[in-house]
Formats: C-alpha cells, structure tokens, sequence
C-alpha cells in the first residue's frame, strides 16, 4: 500500500502539444509559396509588372495567418464555447451581404470589401460553422439517437447553407459536408446517415436541374472538347499528363503559360503534376494525409467531446476540399470551383484555414497524459 502511493506520487501529468501538425502545417505552407511563384510569374509578370505580384499578396496573407494561428493554439478551446453563436450568425450576416452589395468577379458575386481588402464570408463561414456546430452536437450528443432529433439539429446548418450555396454551391457542399461527418462521428446510429445521403442525392438533383448553367457544367465534364468552357479541363489534363513520372522540372511548367487560365488558383495541381510529376503529386498528396492522421490523433483524446468535434469538423474541410479539388483537375466530377489548401492563392482562405490549425492545436493543448 505504502509503495503504490509513493508510485501515485511520482506521477506526473504534462500537457501535450502536437509539433508534427505545426511542423506538417509549416513545410506545406512553404511548398505552396514555392509552387504559387512558379505557377503565377507568368501572370505577374504580364498583368502587374512583377514575377512576384502573387507571392508577395500571399505571404502577407500567410504571415498574418500564422500569427492568428499561434495567438489562437495559446487560447483555451472552451473559450470557444461562449462565442459561437455569435459568430455563427455574424458569418451569416456576411454571407447575406454578399448578396445584394458583394463585389462581383468572373460572373460571381463571393467578396466584400472591407478597408480596401478583399474578404470572402465563405471562408468564415466553415469555421463558424465548425465551432458553432460543435456546441450544439456537444449539448444535445444523447438525443442523437433519435432520428427527428438528429434531423433537428442538421437544420441549423441549413440557413447559411442555403445562403452560401445562391452564389457558390461548392463551398456549400463543404460546409455540408462538414456539418454531416461532425454528426456522423457523434450519432451511435450509422443507419440514419444512409437516409441522409439518399435525400442530399436526390435534393442535389433537383438544385442541379433549377438552373441551366449547373447542367451545363455536367455536359462538359462529360465531355469537354465539345464546349469553348472545357478549355480549362482539357489544359489541366494535358499538363497532367506531360508531367510524366518525375516532371519537368521546377518552373518549367508550358501550359502556366497562358493556356491554363487563372493556374495559380484552383488548377495549381494540375502545374503541379507538369513540373513534379506523378511523384511530386503523390508525395503532396501524402503531405496531406500524414495532415488527416495528425487531425485522428488528436480528436481521440481530446479532453471532451467538444474539442474532439472541432478536429473532426477541421478534418473534414482539408479532406473535403482537397479531394475535391484533386477530383476537378483529373476531371473525375464537374468544375466547382475549390482551391487547394495551403498552395491555391486565396489570402482569405489561408487566413482562415490557418486560424483553424490553430483551433486544432489549442485542443492538442488540451491533452494531458500520465507519466512516472
């Protein structure tokens, strides 16, 4: 007895920190600078006079965002608890916005203009909806068993889903999706998920069948050398398929060169695959599973239910957004529009995506585990 409380007493307990995420969440944001020179010199160059043009936005974009990162890894993740909400319909609020006074840009109306800076709501509106769902799950996680119960609480995603999805369907496909693998993980019944999916299956082709440009976009997917708009796809493919096993080389990529519009944005995989190759494509794409199981290793012992659902709401976005985006430069489903975490240029999105590396590393913060 006498020695098992002299053991009890040797115990430490020490808080833990994941590096290996900041470290993975550092050399991906380093390689995405590297790529995004590569991929937009071009533009610069002829656009705005500099090979740097891009970069220069982006870093500053970055810097800020690592900042936001490390400020909000120190701040105890609870905390976010008491702000969801208002958070949640601030990010509503926005996304109305956007609507009737956003800035329009290639036919689509998805920025505001705050103190001469560019802001997409969207971009806030998946991690709103990550911390603010999160509370809800995590108050009413022992009525989920009930399937009206469960469809109650999916309904609270739907007014910003329907908001965002008037001038940009596929970050609300992701917010969705964000809101469904939350409840998935939370709910002890799998079956009710199986309802779920049949109905978004069916409700996605009805919304898909409302408006003809939508239908539009699935004819030339299936077939993209019949239509002037396929131009995009079949020059992301070629660049793909010149690329080979091991690439052309770093900055040598020929279809930056004015064949792929707008590279540097969602089809930067595509440059990718041309100067890496089949290698540097897969070694990116490892880069953001070894993200995923980082994500895995923290939600499972997170402290509670809460932080575990954040990490699980942070997962689901990366994985989301870059199988998508890796599914429309193979051509694999329709053009929709979404960037490649951390490498696609986007000032809005890299400060809000780092602002959740920083939710997961707060929870991380979290753990505490028994030594001797």
């Amino acid at each position: 007895m006498a020695q098992r409380r002299k053991k009890e007493k040797r115990q430490k307990t020490i808080r833990y920190f994941d590096y290996s995420l900041l470290f993975l969440v550092i050399f991906l944001l380093c390689f995405g600078l590297i790529m995004l020179y590569s991929t937009s010199s071009y533009y610069g160059t002829i656009r705005f006079g500099s090979a740097a043009y891009y970069v220069k936005k982006q870093l500053f974009a970055t810097a800020l965002g690592v900042v936001v990162m490390l400020v909000i890894a120190m701040i105890p993740y609870r905390f976010w608890m008491k702000v969801s909400g208002i958070a949640y319909l601030a990010a509503l609020s926005l996304c109305v916005a956007v609507i009737f006074i956003g800035r329009e840009s290639k036919g689509q109306a998805r920025w505001l203009n705050i103190a001469g800076q560019s802001f997409q709501p969207s971009e806030f509106a998946k991690l709103a909806v990550i911390i603010f769902f999160a509370f809800v799950i995590y108050k009413t996680s022992k009525q989920l068993k009930n399937f009206k119960n469960l469809i109650k609480v999916g309904m609270i995603v739907l007014p910003i889903f329907a908001v965002v999805a008037y001038n940009n369907l596929s970050t609300a496909i992701i917010i969705f999706g964000i809101a469904v693998c939350m409840m998935f993980v939370a709910s002890p019944k799998y079956s009710h998920f199986l309802i779920v999916g049949i109905a978004g299956v069916a409700f996605g082709a009805v919304f898909l069948m409302l408006a003809s440009y939508r239908m539009e976009r699935i004819q030339i997917w299936l077939d993209p050398e019949r239509f002037d708009k396929g131009y995009q796809t079949l020059q992301g493919l070629y660049a793909i398929g010149s690329g080979g096993l091991f690439g052309k080389g770093l900055g040598e990529s020929m279809q930056k060169l004015g064949f792929i519009p707008e590279a540097q944005n969602d089809m930067i995989f595509s440059v990718i695959c041309e100067e890496l190759g089949l290698f540097g494509a897969v070694c990116l794409i490892l880069l953001y599973l070894l993200l995923i199981w980082r994500f895995m290793i923290i939600a499972n012992n997170a402290p509670d239910l809460y932080g575990a659902l954040i990490v699980v709401g942070i997962m689901a976005h990366i994985s989301i957004q870059v199988v998508l985006n890796i599914a429309v430069v193979t051509n694999t489903i329709p053009n929709t529009g979404i960037s490649l975490p951390f490498v696609s240029y986007g000032g809005t999105s890299i400060l809000f995506l780092l602002a959740e590396m920083g939710l997961a590393l707060s929870v991380s913060r979290g753990i505490k585990f028994e030594v001797e």
